[in-house]
C-alpha cells in the first residue's frame, strides 16, 4: 500500500517547510505564467495574425514536439546534473524566449515563424524543466511526504489553471494578447528567484554515477518501464488519453470563437470556469485515495470523468455554453486527483537512480503524443470541419479508459509500494 493513502499529518504540514514553500511559490508562478500562454498563445495566432485553424494547431503541436524529439536523452542528462541548477537555466532560458513576443510585436515584426519557433524552443526548455522538477522533489521531501507535496502543487496548478485562462482573456481585451505571453516572462524571473533563494541543496552522490553510452541509459529506462505492469499500462493510457484530449483542445479556442461566436474575453472567463475542476480535483484526490484506495480511486477519477467530454461538441450560443463548463469542470476533476495519485506512486515507487530515465520514457509516451493529437485535431477540424472533429476526438477520449482496465490496477485496491523487478 503506497504512503498516498496514509492519514494527515499534524502541525501544518508543508506549510511549515520553508524550501519547499518557495519551490510551491515559484511553481505556483510559472504555471499560472503557462496558464496565461496557453490562451495567450493561440488568441495572438487567430487574433493579431489571422491564422488558420492548422496553424493554430501547428503551435500547440510546437510546444509539444521536443518530448518526442529530445525526452530520452534529457532523462539521461537529468539523472547525471544537479536539478537545481538545471531548473534556474530553464528559467532564464523560459524568461528571454516569451519577452522576445511582445518585443517583435512592439516593432511590428512579429509573424507566425517567430511564434512557432518560440513554441517550440519553449517546449524543449520544459522538457528538462519538468524532468528536473520530478526528480528534484523527492530530495527536497521524504517519501512519506510526497503526497502531500504533491497534491499542493497540483492543487496550485489548477488555481493556475482557473486565473490563467481569465487573466488572458482580461489582457487581450483591454491591451492585446501579447501582454499575456510578457506576463508569462515576468513568471519564470519569479521562478527562478524562489529557486535561488531556497537553502537545501541535492544530496552529494556517494560516489560518482557511472557514465556508460547513452543509449545503454536509455535502454535501462525504457526497460524498466516496458516490463513494469503498473507503469507500462499509465504509459499506455496516458498517451491515447493526451492524444485524444490534446486533439480536442487545439481547436476548441477556434471552435468558440468562429463556430460559436465567443468574444476573446469570454474565453478567458469559459476557461477560468473549467479550470475550477482542476482545484477541486487536488483537494480530493488524498481522499479519494484513503476511500477507494489508489489503484481503484485512480480508475474513479479516470473512468467516471471520460464521458462528460461528450457534452464539449454539444455546446452552442446562450445557455448551451454550460455544457462546456460542466464538462471541463468534471474531466479537470477527474484528471488532476488521478494525477495526483499517479505522479505520488510514481514518484515512491520508481527507483531513485532511475527516476529521470523513467520519468522521460513514459513522458515520451504520454507528452509525444501530444504535438500527433494536436496536429489530428488540426486535420479533421479543416477536413471535416470543427464540431464534426470534436464529436471523434472527444468520443476517443472515453474509448481510451478502456486501457486500465487492462493491466493489474482493477485487481488490487491500492499501488504497490515497490516493484517486484529490479534494474
Amino acid at each position: 500500500m503506497t504512503t498516498l493513502a496514509a492519514g494527515p499529518r499534524p502541525g501544518g504540514g508543508l506549510l511549515r517547510h520553508r524550501d519547499f514553500r518557495l519551490f510551491w511559490a515559484g511553481q505556483t508562478a510559472s504555471r499560472l505564467g503557462s496558464s496565461i500562454t496557453s490562451v495567450a498563445l493561440p488568441l495572438v495566432a487567430v487574433g493579431t495574425l489571422n491564422a488558420s485553424t492548422l496553424q493554430v494547431a501547428l503551435l500547440q503541436a510546437a510546444v509539444w514536439a521536443p518530448w518526442l524529439l529530445i525526452g530520452l536523452p534529457a532523462g539521461v542528462w537529468v539523472d547525471r546534473l544537479p536539478r537545481r541548477p538545471v531548473m534556474l537555466i530553464c528559467d532564464a532560458l523560459g524568461l528571454l524566449l516569451f519577452l522576445s513576443v511582445p518585443v517583435a510585436a512592439w516593432f511590428g515584426v512579429l509573424g507566425i515563424g517567430q511564434l512557432l519557433t518560440v513554441a517550440f524552443l519553449a517546449g524543449v526548455v520544459s522538457v528538462f524543466f519538468e524532468t528536473a522538477y520530478q526528480v528534484y522533489l523527492p530530495s527536497l521531501l521524504p517519501t512519506d511526504r510526497l503526497a502531500e507535496g504533491n497534491a499542493k502543487l497540483h492543487g496550485s496548478d489548477a488555481a493556475a489553471h482557473v486565473a490563467g485562462p481569465g487573466a488572458a482573456g482580461l489582457l487581450a481585451q483591454a491591451f492585446g494578447a501579447v501582454y499575456g505571453l510578457f506576463a508569462d516572462a515576468v513568471s519564470f524571473l519569479i521562478s527562478g528567484i524562489c529557486l535561488l533563494t531556497m537553502r537545501r541543496r541535492e544530496p552529494p552522490r556517494t560516489s560518482p554515477p557511472e557514465r556508460r553510452p547513452l543509449r545503454a541509459e536509455i535502454s535501462t529506462g525504457l526497460r524498466f518501464l516496458i516490463r513494469d505492469p503498473y507503469l507500462r499500462v499509465l504509459a499506455a493510457y496516458g498517451a491515447m488519453s493526451n492524444l485524444a484530449l490534446h486533439g480536442y483542445q487545439a481547436i476548441l479556442i477556434v471552435f468558440l470563437i468562429r463556430e460559436v461566436g465567443v468574444r476573446p474575453g469570454t474565453v478567458g472567463v469559459l476557461f477560468a470556469a473549467m479550470g475550477t475542476g482542476g482545484v477541486l480535483g487536488a483537494l480530493i484526490a488524498t481522499r479519494v485515495a484513503r476511500r477507494f484506495g489508489t489503484a481503484h480511486g485512480m480508475l474513479v477519477c479516470q473512468l467516471g470523468a471520460a464521458p462528460f467530454a461528450l457534452l464539449i461538441p454539444l455546446t452552442g450560443t446562450g445557455p448551451r455554453l454550460a455544457l462546456l463548463v460542466l464538462a471541463g469542470v468534471v474531466i479537470g476533476t477527474g484528471i488532476v486527483a488521478g494525477n495526483v495519485i499517479k505522479g505520488s506512486f510514481r514518484q515512491a515507487y520508481t527507483p531513485r537512480h532511475l527516476l529521470g530515465r523513467v520519468l522521460t520514457s513514459m513522458q515520451l509516451l504520454n507528452y509525444g503524443t501530444i504535438p500527433l493529437g494536436a496536429l489530428l485535431g488540426g486535420v479533421l477540424g479543416t477536413t471535416l470541419g470543427l464540431r464534426p472533429a470534436l464529436w471523434l476526438t472527444t468520443s476517443t477520449v472515453v474509448a481510451a479508459t478502456g486501457i486500465l482496465l487492462i493491466g493489474p490496477l482493477r485487481r488490487h485496491r491500492d499501488l504497490p509500494a515497490a516493484p517486484a523487478y529490479r534494474e
